[in-house]
């Protein structure tokens, strides 16, 4: 047999209206027998979505996450997990998950099956990645799902069913990934360290070889395999024509926040330039997430791109502020209901140092980010008057808004701290959403946005353009058709390159100017239209 997900057939029906909860096209499991060709349904998931399904390694049952509908519930997502026997179609319930599980696998100790997966730290939506394990009783639910890597200060990123052995899993370790194997006695045990970033762990069925995608410093992604605890071989070459490009010289930096925490990040500097130097113009990139990191690889991404603008003159600072992966779950919870104030703060502290160090030109810095780093560059333009424009990429500008028509929904208010129906307010989002500070912004800033973004809704781009437009804030609109939450199409990525340097290159390659008194267009003015392939732009 092969075990199929797939959804059901559409149902021709009449009208176009949507009813909520109705005529949802759920992924259901299908058995498909290979001798007659038929598809058998297992009935006993009811009507729940499954998404992702591993077999036993034996041969036997399968293990099956589920949620309850084909996208994360808005108010209540709920996640479940399951074994079912492929022969028989007997569904045994193991009970709920912790948050945003994924990647189940089986192994065994003595006779006794476990199934582990990867999920959020409880008890809110906010928190280190964490392995949680189950023991697989012969009947009924699970007695308890617990949590693996309780106490680590890394962070698992990746976990691998290994057939004769025990699982293996990927953490990230502050700038670099880690490979562990979990043991007998149900502990991670450290193999062997990956320089930079590494992800999609595979292993072989013997659990002796793996392979792995692997980014360093100035190599993008290539396919890497070896041992896990010895030396990883690069067997793809992928883009051998980079090399001969100049690129900005990338530093590891290690620095403290305000409060004493150690932190981490990445400078790169200008190609063809040393520290001795400076001070440069500097621009701040912040990480989306916030649950995401900078390690130390290549960074020529598209939104937005840290050796994209170190090759056009500036040097560029990448912090790993507290909400991040890779240093536990204290360190990604201490954002729950409070995003902008710590980790804000963390971002200061590594300009200040860069400053200090004679690096970064005081009179010429920017700031910006896609997703969350898009909010961060909104939250800093309405705190400080220091920098002279900024990137706000798909980004929040209020936190109560998200939850109301985001994908996330009430998730959401795990990082914002409400979600406007408590009452009459005010509300603890308000305290940490940019539109709250709009009167007091001077700083000019770039609104980039996909028309189609369901994560982070163009409606959240609309609210703080409109709101710069009302306070005479130098700033272009720009919205990508077709476009999610990511920019896909070839032009539009070109179009977000050129676009977001032209704009740091207007406000930062010179002295630094006067926002307030540099002519030009200002609020109210006519919009100018761009459309096609470089998306629609108003610029004020």
């Amino acid at each position: 047999m092969v075990a199929v997900v797939a959804t059901d057939e559409p149902v021709d029906e009449r009208g176009d209206a949507k009813v909520w909860g109705e005529q949802e096209r759920c992924g259901r499991l299908r058995l498909l027998d290979l001798d007659t060709g038929a598809f058998r349904v297992v009935h006993g998931l009811g009507d729940r979505h499954v998404v992702e399904v591993a077999q036993r390694p034996d041969g036997g049952p399968l293990a099956v996450l589920s949620w309850a509908t084909p996208d994360i519930d808005p108010v209540d997502f709920v996640s479940e997990l399951h074994v079912v026997d492929p022969e028989s179609g007997k569904v045994q319930h193991l009970g709920r998950t912790a948050l945003e599980a994924s990647s189940p696998a089986w192994w065994i100790i003595g006779s006794t099956w476990h199934l582990s997966y990867l999920a959020v730290t409880g008890p809110g939506p906010v928190g280190g990645r964490a392995v949680f394990d189950v023991t697989v009783p012969a009947t009924g639910a699970a007695v308890e799902h617990r949590n693996l890597t309780i106490g680590m200060t890394v962070c698992p990123s990746g976990l691998a069913q290994v057939p004769h052995d025990q699982p293996l899993a990927l953490f990230a370790e502050g700038l670099d990934t880690a490979i562990y194997r979990l043991d007998p006695e149900a502990r991670f045990r450290r193999m062997s360290s990956v320089r930079g970033m590494a992800h999609s762990l595979s292993a072989s069925h013997s659990g002796e070889v793996v392979a792995v995608l692997v980014s360093t410093s100035y190599e993008p992604m290539n396919v890497h395999a070896g041992p896990p605890a010895g030396r990883l071989v690069q067997l793809s070459d992928t883009r051998p024509e980079l090399r001969g490009i100049r690129w900005g010289g990338q530093e590891r930096l290690s620095y403290q926040a305000s409060d004493g925490l150690e932190l981490d990040g990445l400078l790169i500097l200008p190609a063809g330039k040393s520290r001795r130097d400076g001070p440069f113009p500097l621009i701040t990139l912040v990480h989306g997430g916030p649950y995401a990191r900078y390690a130390d690889q290549f960074m020529l991404g598209v939104v937005p791109s840290g050796q994209w603008l170190a090759t056009a003159g500036y040097a560029v600072f990448l912090p790993n502020p507290r909400g991040g992966e890779g240093h536990g779950h204290d360190f990604a919870a201490s954002v729950a209901g409070a995003v902008g104030m710590d980790e804000w703060t963390d971002i200061i502290s590594g300009i200040d140092t860069l400053i200090a160090d004679g690096v970064a030109d005081p009179d010429r810095l920017g700031i910006g980010g896609w997703s969350h780093g898009g909010f961060m560059a909104a939250w800093a333009v309405g705190q400080t008057g220091r920098f002279k424009a900024a990137l706000m990429g798909a980004g929040i500008s209020d936190w109560g808004m998200l939850v109301a028509t985001g994908e996330a929904g009430i998730l959401e208010a795990g990082l914002g701290g409400s979600c406007g129906w408590e009452g009459t307010g005010p509300h603890p989002h308000d305290r940490v959403s940019p539109i709250s500070y709009a009167s007091t912004i001077r700083t000019p800033v770039l609104i980039l946005h996909g028309e189609d973004d369901t994560n982070v809704p163009v409606g959240q781009a609309v609210f703080f353009h409109r709101a710069l437009r009302r306070f005479g804030v130098e700033h272009e609109f720009v919205v990508y058709p077709r476009e999610g939450h990511s920019i896909r199409e070839r032009d539009h990525q070109l179009d977000v390159l050129r676009r977001t340097r032209a704009w740091f290159d207007r406000w930062l390659a010179g002295p630094a100017p006067d926002p307030g008194a540099r002519p030009g267009r200002r609020a109210g003015a006519a919009g100018e239209a761009v459309r096609g392939g470089r998306g629609q732009a108003i610029s004020m």
